[in-house]
């Protein structure tokens, strides 16, 4: 058993599958797939998403520096697929998939009101890369789906189903096997 070089290109998988929303300058609301979402830096919270120009929202993000990251779960699956092969151009995205567009309180794009947590997000930075632009961007308030709360104000998002994007794939997450920490975690009094 061996291992092979294989063609450069983006292996880091898997990877959130994220629905971005987003307002154009008249308000008008449109969401777009990203599987190129990630942490940034944690003080200040900021995230990063990468966009081809080509693409609808790119430049409403380009006019308005918003947008919001909604997590997906398995019940919004067929609306995060839909989200990534239909343009803003052609359909009302938020109508054909019965999405329920919900108020942001810090920026003019909507939330997805059926997304578990949604990270309401203010451009920083415009990076353009190739294929991609990249906008860092600062995370200015961040909403959560009460019913994912316990009695203690703790969020739950594993009960939210959430699901990640692997080589043209969606899958579920798995089971848990470990918490952070848990590798130095001394057995007995401490646990």
């Amino acid at each position: 058993m061996g291992r092979i070089d294989w063609r450069p290109g983006n292996m880091l998988y898997p990877l959130p599958a994220v629905l971005v929303s987003v307002a154009d300058s008249q308000g008008r609301p449109n969401a777009l797939t990203i599987a190129w979402a990630g942490t940034v830096c944690s003080d200040p919270p900021m995230v990063s998403i990468s966009v081809r120009p080509e693409r609808y929202s790119y430049h409403c993000i380009e006019e308005t520096g918003e947008f919001v990251i909604n997590l997906t779960t398995r019940e919004l699956a067929y609306a995060t697929d839909y989200c990534g092969v239909k343009s803003g151009r052609d359909v009302d995205k938020f109508s054909a998939l019965h999405l329920t567009a919900y108020p942001s309180s810090k920026v003019k794009a909507p939330q997805i009101a059926q997304s578990p947590v949604s990270l309401e997000c203010r451009v920083k930075q415009t990076l353009p890369l190739g294929s991609h632009t990249m906008f860092v961007a600062e995370v200015v308030s961040v909403s959560v789906d009460e019913k994912y709360l316990d009695e203690a104000n703790r969020f739950h998002l594993d009960q939210a189903d959430p699901i990640v994007y692997s080589h043209g794939n969606y899958y579920g997450l798995g089971e848990l096997i470990g918490k952070f920490g848990y590798s130095v975690e001394r057995k007995g009094r401490d646990r």
